[in-house]
């Protein structure tokens, strides 16, 4: 199973943890593990690219778990305000798809929230 752990603070979605592995299939037959990878680095990917924010990513080579954090999402500032929405409300969108997933891949992960 997948254990997907998302930080917010002040209702704000900054980052996430990705544990274990879906356990769906086989290695390279499991869609479920292919679609948290490939959902995880389209957020990677737009928020450094497309939002040009620093990333504090960490993936650990042997086991595959990684963190994400985007740090700029908590700065309250009025000239941030717009990527600060834009970017929590993509991490958000990653929670909310997860959830719908849910209905039907609940044996393989697992989604909560922690205020950190």
């Amino acid at each position: 199973m997948t254990k997907i752990t998302f930080f917010k603070r002040r209702g704000l979605y900054y980052g996430f943890s990705e544990t274990g592995h879906a356990g769906f299939a086989d290695a390279g037959e499991d869609v479920v593990c292919a679609a948290l990878s490939a959902m995880t680095m389209l957020i990677v990917n737009t928020v450094e690219v497309s939002y040009a924010e620093n990333v504090e990513y960490t993936i650990d080579e042997d086991t595959a778990d990684i963190t994400v954090k985007v740090p700029s999402v908590l700065d309250l500032s009025p000239e941030n305000e717009m990527k600060r929405f834009a970017i929590g409300g993509l991490i958000q969108g990653y929670f909310l798809q997860l959830m719908d997933m849910l209905e039907d891949y609940y044996d393989y992960i697992s989604v909560e929230e922690t205020e950190a």
